[in-house]
């Protein structure tokens, strides 16, 4: 029988001369009234408490019981996106492991977890105070300032009135942005993986991480001169893909490409990864992680319009990669007569770099278009970095560069606020400051210390030449593979 309200349901539960109504409801009743007399006997004991509670209640400020809401859920929206960011370093090592040779997969491992370890350090000895303190409207905050050590946490939360000025915790918001500055460095891993020896790197990464993301980034976030000329990067499609991929693209410059990568007459020979299915699993993880770090950059989930909002980020988020994903498969098969699963994977990534610039603005249709030219760059940008011999081992300078300043740049098209003059100012200044930089670092550690191992220990394979140990020993002994 199908009721069509609790009313009908009721009715009919009443005039059914069921043995339930006639037999069980009279125990339940007596069951019903010992309840009554226990509950009774036990509610004179615990009236006065329950009524001094109720009256303390009534009597604290309503907007303290709404700023406490808002503080616990605004702290919670950074903690958890904050983890979610976090994960996307596991993304980025499977993806890098997935993408190199055998004998080169324990060296990005080692690379991504060190990364990520580095840039936490760096990121509170410096970056945090470069990026946000005292900018206002300049170039970069201070260098150094004891006060960072109750920014994250250790004295700052303990009053609370001061904590619920602030609206979240402080110790959560630089958890959440530091997770946004390792991704940086994971970026240029990737790029220059198979032929970078560990110890450059790892120093190239205090730099970058310590310094460099976080002076770009004062720019915009800290309220810096991009800021204030109206510059628009909601979640870092620029201020952290792009100065990524700058970074990797400095590098792949000055270190050169793989030995054998290329050949006489424009020839490419290719290097398959070690597993795609590693590859497709880090993809995974980073679009998952990628709600984190668009979501997670509303900043606010205190009300509802503020959760509506995170809400129509994720959206937005997952429609811009999944449109990434069919073009990159659609076009590589109509240009290139077969569906290449990396064009795939890195067409996920570039649909998700695309829309985050701004994510929270486009209607569904502008985020499938926008995540969908992510793909598009993608299946023609990889080629071309061929042609021109730059060696970009798992494809992050079409999908974070190219793919982060076609989203930063296409922002005005969904938010008004923004204008291109500036957006291509921003990409620009970005751009010229963190080459510039980079390749500075980079041909200082060339000169000190050496960027590449010896064309022996490359072909070897890092794994064994540089560490010491393979992730896969049983298939690369002797050089040979099962």
């Amino acid at each position: 029988m199908r009721f069509e309200s609790h009313s009908d349901f009721k009715e009919t539960e009443m005039n059914s001369p069921s043995l339930f109504n006639k037999l069980a409801r009279p125990a339940l009743g007596g069951m019903a009234l010992l309840a009554i007399g226990t509950l009774s006997a036990f509610a004179q004991d615990t009236a006065a408490p329950a009524v001094e509670a109720a009256e303390a209640a009534a009597a604290a400020p309503e907007f303290a019981t709404i700023a406490d809401t808002a503080y616990i859920f605004n702290t919670l929206l950074f903690l958890i996106g904050g983890f979610l960011v976090m994960w996307m370093a596991a993304g980025f090592a499977m993806l890098e492991a997935g993408l190199v040779r055998s004998k080169n997969v324990s060296m990005q491992s080692l690379k991504n977890v060190a990364l990520y370890s580095i840039a936490g350090l760096m990121y509170w000895l410096v970056g945090y105070n470069l990026m946000y303190s005292g900018v206002d409207g300049g170039y970069f905050g201070e260098w150094f300032s004891p006060k960072v050590l109750e920014t994250v946490g250790l004295g700052a939360d303990g009053e609370a009135a001061a904590a619920l000025d602030t609206g979240y915790s402080a110790a959560s918001d630089w958890f959440f942005q530091m997770v946004f500055c390792a991704t940086t460095a994971s970026i240029v891993s990737g790029t220059l993986a198979e032929r970078i020896k560990l110890w450059p790197f790892l120093i190239f990464t205090v730099v970058l991480t310590g310094f460099l993301y976080p002076i770009t980034g004062s720019w915009e976030w800290g309220t810096g001169w991009l800021d204030e000329m109206g510059f628009s990067d909601f979640a870092g499609s620029t201020l952290v893909h792009s100065v990524g991929g700058w970074a990797a693209l400095a590098g792949a410059l000055i270190l050169g490409p793989r030995i054998g990568k290329y050949g006489k007459g424009g020839i490419v020979h290719p290097m398959p990864g070690s597993s795609i299915p590693l590859a497709t699993l880090g993809t995974f993880i980073l679009w998952l992680g990628w709600f984190g770090f668009n979501g997670a950059s509303q900043l606010a989930m205190g009300t509802i319009a503020d959760v509506s909002d995170v809400s129509r980020i994720f959206v937005n988020t997952n429609i811009a990669a999944a449109a990434g994903v069919v073009v990159a498969i659609v076009l590589s098969q109509i240009v290139y007569g077969k569906v290449d699963v990396t064009f795939a994977l890195n067409g996920a990534l570039a649909g998700l770099v695309s829309i985050t610039a701004e994510p929270l603005a486009p209607s569904i249709l502008q985020a499938v278009i926008i995540g969908g030219i992510g793909g598009v760059i993608v299946v023609f940008a990889v080629p071309l970095l061929d042609k021109l011999k730059i060696d970009d081992v798992v494809g992050a300078i079409p999908v974070h560069l190219l793919a982060g300043i076609w989203g930063t740049f296409i922002v005005p098209w969904s938010n008004s606020d923004a204008s291109f003059s500036v957006q291509i100012i921003g990409i620009a200044a970005i751009g010229i400051f963190i080459t510039v930089t980079s390749a500075i670092v980079w041909l200082i550690l060339k000169a000190v210390m050496g960027l590449r191992p010896t064309e022996e220990q490359e072909m070897l394979g890092l794994d064994k030449s540089e560490i010491g140990v393979e992730a896969y020993p049983e298939f690369t002994a002797a050089g040979t593979r099962f």
